[in-house]
């Protein structure tokens, strides 16, 4: 059975520094596994890969999209399936980084069949969304499909809208007809690593750190050429990606440079944490501190396992 190696962790854990050390000693090609990387114009924020780093090893899965366009869990798990197979028969190893939970359980788990989208019943939910406010929605999502809620964040309304419409539609939760999905790549030996710090408030800090880097780099700029296109609005699954919605309404505006910092440090903080939740409560990841040199002799060491 070929392997696949995924790694994952909380935004800023060094995911996507190990998979480049990696490719240093392993035949490898990396999948993007980020819902923002897809996107053409979103390289700072998303700390895409530099051209000299894709020039380093093959990676796949970026600048994909343009950022009016939607990209969802369906179109990850094959176009990742794909890039898997194609990967295997040139006799390489496939490495999936990043951090999109939802993609990453698509991917490893299945996707249901779920009803098609109603856009009357989409329209209804929009309206009421509009009268009461989405955590209102969540809050009724939180009644009727507790396990759901748990995963989706409040100020999620793409995915609370489709968790409501598929029980109004169906008289079932999107939990129970995710219970009952096959993994679409079943036949791969996936190799689990994640990576979290151990030091969570050292990593809250490097957040911080990070991000400046990214307001140094250009991030400011890379956001107001998206406002300026004058195409893109806030409420895109593109422009809702961590620091793109914050900045967002300082470009238009309405914030000051401060006041948007301060809100994408504290949101990229607590995607950190979700994160490290959603991966805790799975015993099938195999938890690795990324600070420490055997890190990358583990992850080897594992791929070598019998069944690999």
């Amino acid at each position: 059975m070929a392997a696949a190696l995924v790694l994952t962790g909380p935004t800023g854990s060094g995911k996507s520094a190990l998979a480049l050390r990696l490719a240093a000693r392993l035949p490898v090609e990396i999948i993007s596994v980020d819902s923002a990387q897809v996107y053409r114009g979103m390289d700072i924020g998303t700390a895409k890969a530099s051209r000299a780093e894709q020039a380093q090893v093959p990676h796949h899965l970026l600048d994909i999209r343009d950022p009016a366009e939607a990209y969802s869990a369906g179109d990850f798990v094959s176009d990742a399936s794909a890039a898997v197979r194609a990967i295997q028969a040139r006799g390489r190893l496939p490495v999936l980084v990043g951090g999109t939970q939802l993609y990453l359980r698509a991917l490893l788990r299945g996707l249901a069949a779920l009803p098609t989208a109603d856009p009357e019943l989409r329209s209804q939910i929009e309206a009421q969304a509009r009268r009461q406010g989405w955590p209102a929605l969540h809050r009724e999502l939180a009644r009727i499909d507790p396990m759901a809620a748990a995963r989706i964040h409040p100020n999620d309304p793409q995915r609370i809208q489709r968790a409501i419409e598929v029980h109004r539609l169906t008289g079932r939760t999107i939990s129970d007809w995710q219970a009952q999905t096959r993994a679409p790549l079943a036949d791969v030996r996936w190799v689990r690593i994640a990576l979290i710090p151990g030091d969570h408030m050292r990593h809250a800090q490097i957040l911080v750190q990070r991000f400046d880097a990214m307001l140094a780099a250009g991030l400011e700029e890379e956001v107001r050429s998206l406002y300026e296109r004058g195409d893109l609005h806030a409420e895109l699954p593109a422009i809702r990606a961590v620091g793109y919605r914050q900045l967002w309404p300082y470009c238009a505006g309405s914030v000051e440079l401060a006041s948007a910092r301060a809100l994408a440090i504290t949101a990229t903080q607590q995607l950190a944490k979700r994160q490290r939740t959603w991966i805790r409560a799975d015993p099938a990841w195999r938890v690795l501190e990324p600070a420490i040199d055997s890190t990358e002799s583990e992850v080897v060491a594992a791929l070598g396992e019998p069944g690999c």
